[in-house]
């Protein structure tokens, strides 16, 4: 086999010699653009799990790498003029030039042929002289440009701005400093990688970036290879205490923005890309030296592995793509903390280093309590109630109702309601949920009145007969459990008249005389193959407002103890509030003014009737998730506004706005928004959507992203998730009552030879790891002192 690697970074070059070293026969080339001894770049750092892959691939090389390894274990986070350390985390660093020459000296013993200062050939003409073409040739690829249909590229460049630096302090710990002037927020990534010098990146928003005066003193052209050495010294001022006397050190070094490289395919015919020019992800979470030599041994394992270069690349995309996925998404959320980083610089250090260590929700607080259960503690102790319970299982009063815990159970739907009336299901779920221990359960999609279903199977409370099947529930909870219980009233608009919906989640329209006519801002409708809904007149609205004022006063009259208002998901009121769902031109559309103008009747109508005592919450989306919708800025401005007449929390959703939706699915996905209105309004959230895990639960109400945690589908696969989570942490205080009945199970059962006793099978017990370790340099080697004797 013929192979040609394009680029003769770490990536490249690892790559060489992975396929050099298991098939000596093969003829390997490297065209490296730069001389060999080319200098660019700073420190990179690696994972224990990436060290391991390395050690076991290519020993040689591993032995040479570990032999210049900075390690420590701590992160330090300063900020607001104090430090605040977690340890137990573990990183290896080197320089990256070294780690080169480690790899150039490797690729020669191996018989690899690296043409240094060349130019590879154009990508067509090697993949027709050679077997495999690797595309190593970075950010900038020339060969993902030379086939950017094939390989489906996309680059999202983000605005923060950033420049690579080191200095010639080593500092002890994976250091983020951040530092608010007059001009905003200025935040710092340095690690060190040698016994004398650090990685240094500093990062700032654009419009502080400006405000600080660093867009004048960058702009001119800088010739290839030219340092911004007005902006590195202006660095140093605004820096100078934390770099205690010690400069910054340039190469190449401008302000640049970070571009996310994602790729449809990362492979055509004979041509596979390698590293940054498949894929890139933030800095403040993985190296991209890191990323490309992971792809590095996952391609020639499959190239080893596959008995031709086709299944070999398909092969190597099939395991690689996932991984480097769930980086690129923990890695998208720590860009994006960063970038708003602004929010959050009211909390106090111990808080602040809480979110910041936990910004990706790959490290949670268990992970954290698991690295350094001291940090934990010490968060814990600043910022919770002072009883020492997990977070989530510390009390709140929203209103004039006390939750014994922070964990809600969102409306769930059962779609087994007749007539609108409330059925036996329906009761059962609701008992479950309430006797599982959460603080507050909400029944769902209660319509206010009969074209305001979804389906025909939703519940409703417009008549008589329905507030009285509702009283009845409610008593029939109250006899097992005094959980507090709330409801949730919407008018599905243009979502309503649909089927139940099937397996895939969506409900398809109800055809003839099964279905009814919907009503919405306007006459837009949802997808092909749906009616077009009526624009609602002025006496629809006014009778939208009294119905769902009504509907309230049944709820209270029923003994529900808090009330939802579904202002979100494509329902009515969340058709006028988004742009891309309201076209009208009177007072009710145009400016977000008048968007807001019926959800705000609704509301004071309710607001009216509903007791003062008991919680009203609002549940809205914070973003449709498609082009030219509700923005950011929109979103807090919308809950501002509804806080102002009347709503107690805001119950933050996104999406199911527009058929053409495109959500960033993952795990906690639509936090960032509960974080962002709670932080920016002050009213209180609920954060909902993907919350799966206790672990998640605390982390997001500890790092103040959250005042309460919806978990619908966990209690849906297990109705006493709360009760369960308790036991799991060892906890046994009043967040978690269990019923008196139930009491026996309030432990977890022995499992599968629970009563084992393992031997002890080492005579010396190995030392546990430090939690705290930092980078301290070993003294240089000094001769013995001869002493002359007589």
């Amino acid at each position: 086999m013929r192979i040609a690697v394009i680029g003769g970074g770490p990536g490249g070059l690892y790559t060489a010699a992975l396929a050099k070293q298991l098939s000596p026969d093969r003829e390997v080339v490297v065209w490296e653009r730069n001389a060999r001894d080319a200098a660019y770049g700073f420190g990179v750092v690696f994972s224990d799990e990436t060290l391991s892959g390395i050690a076991q691939a290519d020993p040689t090389v591993f032995a040479a790498m570990e032999a210049e390894f900075a390690r420590w274990s701590d992160i330090d986070i300063r900020y607001a003029g104090e430090v605040r350390t977690s340890g137990g985390h573990g990183f290896a660093a080197l320089d990256r030039n070294r780690l080169r020459e480690i790899l150039q000296q490797r690729c020669a013993e191996l018989g690899v042929e690296v043409r240094y200062g060349t130019p590879a050939p154009h990508v067509e003409a090697l993949s027709g002289q050679y077997d495999l073409v690797v595309a190593a040739d970075g950010v900038r690829s020339e060969t993902r440009a030379a086939y950017t249909e094939d390989f489906g590229a996309h680059l999202d460049e983000r605005t923060c701005r950033y420049m690579w630096l080191a200095t010639d302090r080593a500092f002890e710990a994976f250091t983020f400093i951040v530092e608010e002037f007059d001009f905003g927020v200025l935040q710092v990534h340095a690690y060190p990688f040698d016994e004398h010098r650090s990685t240094f990146i500093v990062e700032m928003e654009e419009d502080a970036w400006r405000r600080a005066g660093f867009a004048a003193l960058a702009d001119r052209e800088f010739a290839r290879g030219e340092s911004d050495e007005a902006s590195v010294r202006r660095c140093e001022e605004l820096l100078a205490d934390h770099l205690d006397g010690r400069r910054l050190i340039p190469n190449a070094s401008k302000w640049i923005t970070f571009s996310t490289v994602r790729t449809a395919s990362w492979s055509r015919g004979n041509v596979v890309l390698l590293g940054d020019a498949a894929h890139t992800a933030h800095f403040s979470i993985g190296s991209g030296t890191k990323l490309a030599m992971e792809d590095a041994l996952a391609l020639v394992a499959s190239l080893h592995e596959q008995p031709t270069v086709p299944e070999a690349l398909a092969a190597y995309e099939a395991e690689r793509r996932p991984a480097v996925e769930s980086v690129q998404r923990a890695a998208q959320a720590s860009l994006e903390w960063f970038e708003s980083i602004g929010r959050r610089t009211g909390q106090d250090p111990d808080q602040f280093a809480f979110n910041l260590l936990t910004r990706s929700r790959r490290v949670t607080y268990g992970n954290l309590r698991a690295r350094d259960v001291g940090f934990v503690d010490a968060v814990d102790a600043a910022v919770g109630d002072g009883s020492g319970a997990p977070p989530m299982f510390q009390p709140l009063r929203l209103a004039g109702l006390r939750l014994r815990n922070r964990v809600v159970v969102p409306p769930l739907a059962t779609f087994t309601a007749s007539g609108g009336v409330p059925d036996s299901f329906e009761q059962a779920q609701l008992t479950a949920q309430a006797l599982g221990g959460a603080g507050l359960v909400f029944a769902g999609m209660t319509a206010v009145s009969p074209e305001g279903r979804a389906s025909a199977a939703c519940p409703g409370l417009w008549n008589d007969e329905q507030e009285a099947a509702w009283s009845a529930v409610v008593r029939a909870v109250r006899e097992v459990a005094d959980t507090p219980l709330g409801i949730q009233l919407t008018h599905a608009g243009r979502r309503g008249s649909t089927a139940v919906p099937g397996p895939d989640g969506v409900g398809r329209p109800l055809a003839g005389e099964d279905g009814w006519p919907t009503l919405a801002a306007s006459p837009l409708a949802w997808d092909a193959g749906h009616p077009a809904p009526r624009e609602a007149t002025p006496g629809d609205i006014a009778a939208v407002v009294r119905d769902f004022a009504e509907a309230a006063r049944r709820a209270d009259r029923a003994g529900f103890d808090a009330l939802e208002l579904q202002f979100g998901h494509g329902h009515l009121a969340s058709g006028f509030l988004s742009p891309l769902t309201n076209r009208r031109t009177d007072r009710y559309g145009g400016c977000l003014e008048n968007r807001l103008r019926l959800p705000r009747e609704v509301l004071a109508a309710v607001r009216a009737v509903w007791p003062v005592a008991k919680p009203l919450v609002v549940r809205i989306s914070a973003t449709d998730w498609a082009a030219n919708g509700t923005s950011e800025a929109e979103a807090v401005a919308i809950s501002r506004a509804l806080a102002d007449a009347g709503a107690d929390a805001i119950d933050v959703s996104t999406g199911e706005v527009v058929a053409h939706q495109r959500p960033a699915y993952g795990r906690t996905y639509q936090t960032p928004y509960a974080d962002l209105i709670r932080n920016a309004t002050g009213v209180p959230t609920i954060a909902v959507g993907a919350v799966s895990s206790y672990d998640d639960v605390n982390s997001i109400l500890l790092a103040g992203r959250a005042d309460l945690v919806a978990v619908g589908r966990g209690h849906l696969y297990d109705p006493q998730w709360t009760l369960h989570a308790a036991v799991d942490q060892g906890y046994t205080g009043p967040g978690a009552r269990w019923p008196e009945p139930w009491q026996a199970g309030s432990r977890k059962p022995p499992g599968p030879r629970a009563d084992r006793v393992p031997p002890r099978l080492h005579l010396l017990r190995e030392a546990a790891a430090p939690v705290h370790r930092r980078w301290r340099p070993p003294a240089p080697h000094r001769p013995a002192a001869v002493t002359a004797s007589c």
